[in-house]
This record gives C-alpha cells, structure tokens and sequence, in this order.
C-alpha cells in the first residue's frame, strides 16, 4: 500500500533535504518557487473542506463562501524543475478532491463532456441548452484543485471556451496551480481570434499569482545520454538504423494495421505489433489529428517509431502544432520514442515565430530527454516493456 503523503512537511522542506543529501543541486530560484507553493499549501490547509453541492447545484445562486485561495502560475524556460516542483506540491496537497493532468488531456476531457451533455439534450435528457456550467460542477465535484504541468494554448476550440469554463470553476472555489513555458500575457500569442481569448488571462491573474522560475541551469540537457533513438539527417544509415531498432522492438511479432476507435471514426495505424507501432510524420501531423488523438496512441502503445519528420517552416504551421502535442503527449505518457528526421531536434523549426516558436523549445528539450538514460528509465518501470 501506498503510504499516506505527509501533510506536515512543505515543498521547501522536501527540496532542502535533497539538496543536503546530494540527490539535487541547490539552487535559489528553486527555493524561491518553492516557498511561494508552501503559501498555496498553507492556504488550503486553513480552508475548510468544500462542501458539495447538489447536481442541480448551478441552477441556483452561489452560496457565499469564504476568501478564495490564490493558486500559482509558475513560468520559466524548459528544464528548470517546474514539473518537479509540482510533483512534490501535489503530492503535499492536504486536498481529497484534486486532479494533477497534462492541460492537453484536460481540455480533451472537457470538450467530451461538453459533447455528452449535448447529446443529453439532443435525446431530451436534459433541458439545460448551456452545456457550460454542468461541466464546471461535474469537474468541480471531482476536483477543487487542479494542477497543470505545462499549461498551454494552440487549439481556437480551447481558446474559445476557457474564460466561461473558468470563470464557472473559480466561481465555485476551484484552486489552479500551472507550470508553463511562456507568461500569461503570451498564452495563444498569434492565435486566431485571440482578442476573444484576452478575458481568461485577465481572469486567470485575478485568481493566481504569477511567478517566474529562472534558474540558470536546463537540468534535462544534463541529463542527456545520446542514445541512438534520435536518427539524422534521413539517409540510408538512419533508414537501416529505424529499421533494425523496429525488428528489434516487435521481437518477430506480427505486424498489421489497425485502427483506433474514436467515437464513430478511427485513427488509422499503418504498422503495429502487440504495445508497439510505427507511423510517418505524415500520418500523424499532416492529417487532422488533435491532443485527444494522440492521447488514445500514448494508451494503446508503449513504443512509437515516427518516420521522416522534415524541417519545419512557416508553410508547415499546422503540422508544427500537432508535432508539439504529439510529443508532449508521448512524452507525458513515458512512451518511448524512435525517430528519424531531416535535421536534429534544434535545427527543425526553420523560423522562430508566434506561439509555436515559444512552445518550440520545450519540444526541442523533450526530444532530447526522450533519449536519455533517465527517460528510458522511466519509460521502463511505467511500462515494463522494451
């Protein structure tokens, strides 16, 4: 049995004892955030419990409740230890009701809740039209604090229903804590219609406190092991290398296609045997994919081979979108990646601009990781395969 976190200690005691141990290096800015976490833990420690409401609960008037607590907005470049810190706050969190997910497999959950509520209506279920506040009181009820690690918007579909959906989950007294590459005011930066965007960050800095994590050292790079899964530039060694790792990985299994099952329409697998299957940059970024798709091949394989991934410019904006959700998600998911490509990870994007060139970087970081010793580590114990 998983034993009980220790509610007593506090993220800077937590990170003080590794530093003194050896097992991290000290550093400032890290006790700096840390402190700031332990002011949201000491908050939700004098709070009391959040009583729930009825399921008809948001029909009625909000009931009057006591001071919010002030979540936290952590930014700061790749490879700082956000995600670390985050780990230890939630892990702390003298919360029952909480929910720590990636904010691509968040938003992938609420725009199916939102699709299930109108087929409520559509079938008579219901006679709420406004799927909006149902769905904040059903996550609401799940989680009175969520955590975001990597907290970023590129999908209009998102952009577009965050100010409601939050607005409806503050209202109620939900506490958020993200960790992000980019400041607030450069969420959606460049997006379509991003003057309709602007009121959730607004929203957002009224109900969290905005803090940057600046530590001069990417502690992922360090971490960098160069083992052959990253192959460059596609010639015939990289071509024989994807192909002698792939008889490797299916370990004389059968290889056939499939299809992943997605409510009435499915994503087609060109290559897959047993938890392993391989794709081109084509099948994956090139078609209308979305976090949700790529979220349901991080379930269903453990190793992914991606084929031939070109140089990326500004023609190819779409596609450099979907390739930084996709791995994000692989990478999440702990799934290990093999992947050939035109140039090596930092070289790819062949203009830094707008969003993609922000959310770039942490892409880049990833792919670098997905090669390490640490990585592949990790990627064995969650999935004890190869």
């Amino acid at each position: 049995m998983k034993p009980m976190p220790d509610y007593s200690l506090s993220v800077s005691e937590r990170l003080k004892s590794l530093t003194s141990s050896g097992t991290l290096q000290a550093d400032k800015a890290q006790m700096d955030v840390a402190a700031r976490l332990d002011k949201v833990l000491s908050a939700l420690k004098g709070r009391r419990p959040a009583a729930k409401s009825s399921a008809l609960g948001w029909l009625f008037a909000k009931k009057k409740r006591e001071e919010p607590v002030h979540g936290l907005y952590i930014h700061g470049s790749v490879g700082r230890g956000k995600t670390m810190l985050m780990d230890m706050f939630f892990e702390m969190a003298p919360v029952s009701r909480k929910r720590r997910a990636h904010f691509h497999e968040f938003m992938a959950d609420v725009h199916n809740r939102i699709h299930a509520h109108r087929q409520k209506l559509k079938n008579g279920e219901t006679k709420q039209a406004d799927p909006v506040p149902p769905v904040a009181e059903a996550l609401f009820e799940e989680a009175e604090l969520l955590c975001f690690d990597e907290f970023t918007v590129t999908d209009i579909a998102d952009a577009m229903i965050l100010a409601r959906l939050f607005g409806e989950l503050f209202s109620r007294g939900c506490v958020l804590v993200a960790t992000s590459n980019v400041e607030p005011d450069n969420l959606y930066r460049d997006g379509l219609n991003r003057g309709l965007f602007l009121p959730f960050v607004g929203l957002l800095k009224k109900h969290v406190d905005v803090v940057t994590l600046d530590s001069p050292t990417d502690y992922r790079m360090e971490k960098l092991d160069g083992l052959p899964v990253y192959m460059a530039p596609v010639d015939t060694e990289a071509t024989e290398a994807m192909d002698k790792a792939w008889s490797a990985a299916i370990n004389g299994h059968k290889v056939a296609p499939l299809d992943i099952d997605m409510k009435g329409r499915a994503i087609k697998v060109p290559q897959a045997a047993g938890r392993v299957a391989r794709f081109s940059f084509a099948d994956l970024c090139e078609k209308p994919l979305g976090a949700s798709d790529y979220l349901a091949i991080a379930d269903r394989f453990d190793v992914v081979f991606l084929d031939h991934i070109p140089h990326l410019g500004p023609e190819k904006r779409n596609e450099t979108k979907r390739f930084i959700i996709l791995i994000d998600t692989l990478y999440d998911h702990a799934v290990r990646l093999f992947a050939s490509a035109d140039a090596m990870p930092e070289t790819l994007l062949t203009e830094k601009r707008g969003t993609e060139g922000f959310e770039f970087d942490r892409t880049i970081s990833r792919l670098f990781e997905m090669r390490s010793a640490d990585y592949l580590a990790l990627h064995r114990e969650k999935h004890n395969s190869v």
